[in-house]
Formats: C-alpha cells, structure tokens, sequence
C-alpha cells in the first residue's frame, strides 16, 4: 500500500468556485487511465484515504473536494448535480487529463452519472457507489430525513470542524447546510432514456440494506445494459455493465474498500473472469 502523499495539490478557479484537489501519481505516466474519485455529501477529500491508497499503486487517482465540501469554500453559486459535475470536468482539463475513469460514493455517484451525461468525451468508466439517479430512488426514510434535517444538529461534528478550517464563519456554515438541504430535497431527475444513452461501461454497487432502494440499482444496471446473458464473458467479453450488491448499509459500504477494490479494478482493467471447466 502506498504512502498517503498527493504528488500535487491546491486550488483551481472553476466558475468562482476555489476547487480543492490532490492527484496521486502523475497523468500520463502510467498505462492505465487516471482514476477520478468523488466524495459523498458533507465529505471530502481526506474521507476517501482508503480508496485513494488501495487504488493509487497500479494507476494515477484525482480526489476533489466539491463546493462547500471539505477545503472548497462555499460561495453564492446553488449547490446542484450539474454545477459539481461541470466543475469535475473543468478540474479534468486543468490537469490536462483528457479522460478518466470516474468513481462516484453516494452524491458523488450523482455527479459522477452528470458527468458521463454532460461530457461524455471525458468518461472512460463510470462507477456508482451507493447513489441514485432519481429522488425516487432512495428509501422513504431518507427523503424524510432530508426534508425534516436541523441544521443545528451538524454542532460539534467532523463536517462543522472541516468547514470552519477554511472558513472559521458561524453564519457561513449555516447557510452551507440549509443549501445542502434544499440540494438534498430537490435531488435529481435523470431520465431512464438518458441512463441508456450514457457511452461508458458502467458498475453498479449497493448494499442490500442501503437508502438507495436495492430495485434502484437494479433498475440502473439494466438501464446501463446489464442482465443480458447474451453479452456475458464467456461470449463476447466483458459486459456493458455489472452489478454488486453486498449485505450492508449505505454507510458500512463506504468501509468495504478491501472486498471492493479488487472488483472494481478488474472492470476498469476489462479482466475476464475465470471460466472453471465444468462441462
């Protein structure tokens, strides 16, 4: 496992925002093609160390911290999926890299699905990590718990101390959260039609206790071309989409990095599975 030392970091201006990013390796250098990891709500950067470590050895990773997120300061502009995934692919051309395969935990997995949608040039595989590409998609406990959310209750927490790092302001971090809320009750609605016109083979992962509801990411991975046994390896290669479902929640997922990294580099390396020889 590699040391946990970004090779490059800083800000880049994109649409008045201060993006914060860290680049593990160099782009360019390694024969596969650079890794984009995408934090979830209230997280950033630093949450994502153990995917960073656990993929940063056979090829070059990028982490950002979206706006409001971690070390980006918030500023006036609203918070949506679109305006995040037009900042990843601004941060994308910053680093000269012309395109990435592009991994998405929770909100971030909704960006990472904006991104293949809105510049599709620039996504080379795409991967969903617990996330939904419509309101409806997650469990009616969570909606409720979005739109009933007390801003004060985020007092004294690691998001809190994260924010107030890069912007020590009170009123500030207030306005952050209210926005992430109304983020969160707005959500977003990607049509089924536009799920299948996104180009990059896609992974789908959830928990079979996850917010997101399991039929939703079931429905998303044949949207994206996945169940056809006409298409499975042992015709034609590998598929136009896979799914892994494992038994825990939308949070106990994030730590699987051990069970998951394995797969998930095995699909962006297009390696086919061994066919024992049965019959």
């Amino acid at each position: 496992m590699v040391t946990l030392k970004p090779s490059h970091s800083g800000h880049v201006s994109v649409d008045g925002v201060s993006l914060y990013h860290e680049v593990y390796g160099e782009p360019g250098t390694s024969t596969t093609v650079p890794l984009l990891l995408i934090p979830g709500a209230y997280m950033g950067t630093d949450s994502m160390k153990p995917w960073v470590s656990a993929f940063a050895d056979t090829r070059t990773v990028i982490v950002f911290d979206q706006q409001g997120h971690g070390r980006t300061p918030d500023t006036s502009r609203e918070l949506t999926y679109p305006a995040f995934a037009d900042d990843a692919a601004a941060l994308l051309g910053a680093l000269a890299v012309e395109r990435a395969d592009v991994m998405g935990y929770s909100q971030g997995g909704g960006v990472a699905l904006q991104l293949a949608l809105r510049h599709p040039e620039l996504v080379n595989k795409l991967v969903t990590l617990s996330a939904a590409y419509r309101r409806d998609g997650w469990s009616a406990s969570v909606v409720d718990d979005v739109e009933d959310a007390d801003p004060t209750g985020w007092a004294g927490t690691a998001v809190e101390r994260a924010f107030m790092a890069h912007t020590p302001d009170a009123v500030a971090f207030d306005t952050y959260l209210r926005k992430m809320r109304k983020f969160g009750s707005d959500d977003q609605n990607i049509s089924d039609a536009e799920i299948r016109s996104i180009s990059a083979k896609t992974m789908v992962i959830s928990g079979d206790t996850d917010d997101v509801r399991p039929e939703h990411a079931l429905a998303l991975f044949r949207l994206r071309g996945g169940g056809d046994t006409d298409t499975s390896t042992s015709a034609v290669g590998t598929p136009a989409a896979r799914l892994v479902i494992l038994p825990t929640t939308h949070v106990g997922i994030f730590a699987q990095s051990a069970v998951l990294v394995p797969m998930v580099s095995a699909f962006l390396d297009d390696e086919t599975p061994t066919v024992p020889d049965l019959f």
